[in-house]
């Protein structure tokens, strides 16, 4: 109720992106599909990760790349259409297009996806690049289930400029852009949304309730996901972010678990 209440107060731009929706929901596919929503380097491999390991079926993913030991965690068939998709539209993971709409052809891949896991009972999903492509999954399918996370708009940037060479101006116009697109889809419907700012034994107290809720089993405390270090930068050590980036952090930290 709270999300819903601050999402009239979001500027116009805020509002969903166009998509082709008329297409049937698809049904040949996995009973229940957990999605996971976050901005790149805000915490999203740890979760997948951390629900990889209480059970969520995450099919063939990443187990390990340069820039993150333990893998991200993502299926690159999800990877590849949403890069098709917003190559289709103009734009990229570090571009997001104005609008994007899926043609025929990438609802057919999607479905087929889809249909491969048809067996599972419960199947997830990471790739922040499905922040941009949302619409489109909720067009052709209502078994969707939501868990989101989201980080300090100065570490997200820090970890860019450390891996991408990314300026800050750029990083924090991608923060928001990406952070908003999940702020209003849980102003829609309120999910699961932890901050991975939280300290550790406080994050993974709020992990654990998590899973729980969504009906995974428990970790037993195994935590091979989270990473100490990662929390060595200090988010408060750069410039003062623009006001309307403050802002929407606070309206993430105020919606958080």
């Amino acid at each position: 109720m709270f999300g819903s209440l601050l999402y009239g107060l979001l500027e116009a731009i805020e509002r969903p992106l166009p998509v082709s929706n008329n297409y049937p929901f698809v049904m040949d596919s996995p009973k229940r599909i957990i999605c996971i929503l976050g901005m790149h380097r805000s915490g999203t491999s740890c979760l997948t990760g951390s629900l990889q390991e209480a059970g969520l079926y995450l099919g063939d993913c990443h187990t390990w790349n340069p820039f993150n030991l333990k893998g991200n965690r993502e299926n690159q068939e999800f990877v590849d259409l949403h890069d098709d998709i917003l190559a289709d539209n103009g734009g990229s993971w570090d571009h997001p297009p104005g609008t994007v709409r899926w043609s025929p052809r990438h609802v057919e891949r999607a479905r087929e996806i889809l249909a491969r896991y048809r067996d599972i009972d419960v199947m997830g999903f990471k790739d922040p690049r499905t922040l941009l492509v949302l619409e489109g999954w909720k067009a052709i399918t209502d078994r969707l289930e939501y868990v989101g996370i989201f980080r300090h708009p100065n570490a997200v940037a820090g970890s860019l400029k450390r891996r991408s060479h990314m300026d800050r101006k750029a990083s924090l116009s991608l923060w928001y852009a990406y952070n908003k697109a999940l702020y209003r889809e849980y102003s829609r419907r309120s999910f699961p949304l932890l901050c991975f700012d939280d300290p550790e034994e406080i994050f993974e107290a709020k992990l654990e309730g998590v899973i729980q809720r969504m009906g995974l089993k428990t970790s037993e405390g195994e935590g091979d996901f989270y990473d100490s270090e990662l929390k060595l930068y200090d988010s408060h050590a750069t410039p003062r972010l623009p006001w309307k980036i403050r802002r929407l952090y606070g309206r993430l930290c105020d919606a958080s678990l």
